[in-house]
């Protein structure tokens, strides 16, 4: 791990922002359920800074667009008087009519397009969740607060054309029964985009990050998700998901009978340029799966899992194709498919294997079953066995083996591995940003927090409009209220305030991620800005 720069020495964040003339916001509860529940569709609905504590649900209209001041200046809840609880709780996945639509903040009902919610927290200890939709094609959820809600906080079906993005979700869920649910829930959606939302967890129950069903031409990527399970997206036709630039805490599932479909020409999921942090990394089986220049990063200490773990769910047809990765201890191995699979690629993969806190001494591979090991090659890689020899096969030796670096590996007189001349290991440096606005970066086999440089140093709005008052709310990732800077520099076209990270003008805060609201008018933007040490 690399030292973060002392932000101090690193000059001005500056935050321009347009003059633009004021608006009337809603101010009171009875104002707000008027405004959304009897208004008209495609009306903008501004939502004043205060609390408003619900008496039942709020249910907006086609085109709609409801937006707050920021997360922790307006905050929706219910009154104590409207308590749905966990009566009927767990929600099947699938069934539409298992859900209590009345027990969510927002209930979208079935077929309003294009609604926008932004810019404020939700909150519902007693809820089931903040946000229920049915054929909301076009729906955008962004710069969101989501927090302490018992089941699953954004629970959409059949979406087309949906964005969900820059949002905080705390807490945001709880298993019941058998069921563990996701803090974004989606079923049968396609064409749609989830990036850059934050998803963990300080107390309360068991769930997962992002779970769906179904997915098509869907797009998760540059999430920071650190709970339970990080994406589950199991049982169903998944056709061209793409899961990239995430920081991922833990397991992606995406289980599917004998491997689901074979996309000739596509993939169903196609994993890439993640940073893995749990041995126990993805769950399968899964046919058309790509997974390529991840960096599966995991400690000796955490040597539970294989990386690819597919429980007895007859045998996979494949393809399955796992290539220019770099592994650092890999638990109990690195591929671990019960009843096998075939159609098999792992190639241009560098894995380091020190020893573990177990210590683990499995074969690496353990593809099973009825697997036709013909059909199954490994080559080009560079496998190291640090301090512990282990074996490259627990059985399936006649698989294509060849063109390896083996070092520390015990098993090799029991196949061939002859040289071919191919270059091998990775054929290119890994070297992204992943997470929340690219909050880490990936440098090879080191993960970090991002540099300063690497962020935007300052954003300008210029419009040649008239004035109105300027406010900049900084909130922490609670959504609780740490900072309000009001304040100018005169002229009729541009406005600035000037943050730097010493004491005296940031105000001493604490090191950590907060998010930055700053508003004129009608204009609003959101940023996040990182004190370190």
């Amino acid at each position: 791990m690399r030292d973060f720069p002392d932000l101090r020495g690193l000059g001005l964040i500056a935050v321009f922002f347009a003059a633009i003339p004021a608006y009337a916001a809603v101010s009171t509860v009875a104002d707000l359920m008027t405004a959304v529940n009897n208004g008209s569709s495609n009306a903008t609905i501004d939502v004043g800074p205060g609390t408003f504590s619900l008496t039942s649900g709020l249910k907006p209209k086609a085109g709609m667009t409801i937006r707050g001041a920021g997360a922790g200046l307006t905050i929706i809840t219910a009154a104590s008087s409207w308590s749905p609880g966990a009566t009927g709780l767990p929600e099947d996945p699938v069934n539409l009519s298992t859900i209590d639509r009345t027990a969510y903040l927002f209930d979208l009902g079935d077929g309003p397009r294009s609604v926008t919610i932004s810019n404020m927290t939700l909150t519902g200890p007693q809820h089931r969740g903040a946000i229920f939709g049915n054929n909301c094609d076009s729906l955008v959820l962004y710069n969101l607060h989501i927090e302490s809600f018992l089941w699953s906080s954004v629970r959409l079906f059949n979406v087309d054309y949906g964005k969900i993005h820059d949002n905080v979700l705390l807490n945001a869920g709880g298993k019941y029964g058998s069921e563990t649910p996701g803090a974004i829930f989606v079923a049968w959606i396609k064409n749609s985009e989830i990036w850059n939302n934050h998803i963990y967890r300080t107390s309360g129950g068991l769930f997962y990050g992002i779970k769906g069903r179904g997915e098509t031409n869907c797009r998760v990527h540059n999430n920071t998700i650190e709970v339970d399970f990080s994406i589950e997206f199991p049982f169903e036709t998944d056709q061209n998901v793409e899961i990239d630039h995430n920081a991922l805490w833990a397991t992606v599932s995406i289980p599917k009978s004998r491997g689901g479909n074979v996309f000739a020409g596509g993939y169903s999921f196609h994993i890439h340029h993640n940073w893995f942090k749990q041995s126990y990394s993805i769950e399968g089986p899964r046919n058309s799966l790509i997974v390529d220049h991840n960096l599966f990063d995991f400690a000796t200490s955490w040597d539970d899992g294989n990386l690819l773990s597919c429980w007895p769910a007859g045998l996979a047809s494949g393809p399955y194709e796992f290539h220019n990765n770099l592994i650092k201890n890999p638990g109990r191995g690195l591929c671990w498919i019960a009843d096998g699979q075939n159609n098999v690629s792992w190639h241009n993969n560098h894995v380091i294997a020190n020893k573990t806190h177990t210590p683990r001494t499995d074969g690496l591979f353990g593809i099973l079953g009825s697997t036709n090991y013909s059909t199954v090659s490994i080559k080009d890689n560079i496998f190291e066995c640090r301090e512990i020899q282990r074996p490259l096969m627990r059985q399936g030796f006649d698989a294509k083996i060849e063109n390896n670096t083996l070092i520390g590996i015990s098993d090799t007189s029991r196949y061939a591995n002859p040289s071919t001349g191919a270059p091998r290991g990775p054929l290119e440096k890994l070297s992204f940003t992943c997470g929340v606005n690219g909050e880490f970066t990936v440098d090879d086999w080191n993960a970090f927090p991002s540099p300063l440089a690497a962020l935007p140093r300052h954003a300008g709005i210029r419009d040649n409009l008239s004035q109105a008052p300027a406010e900049i709310s900084i909130v922490d990732l609670r959504g609780r209220m740490v900072r309000r800077i009001a304040g100018a520099t005169k002229g009729a076209d541009l406005r600035r305030i000037v943050l730097d990270a010493s004491d005296r003008c940031a105000g001493g805060l604490a090191p950590g991620r907060y998010l930055v609201y700053s508003k004129a008018g009608n204009f609003e933007d959101a940023r996040v800005l990182t004190i370190v040490k």
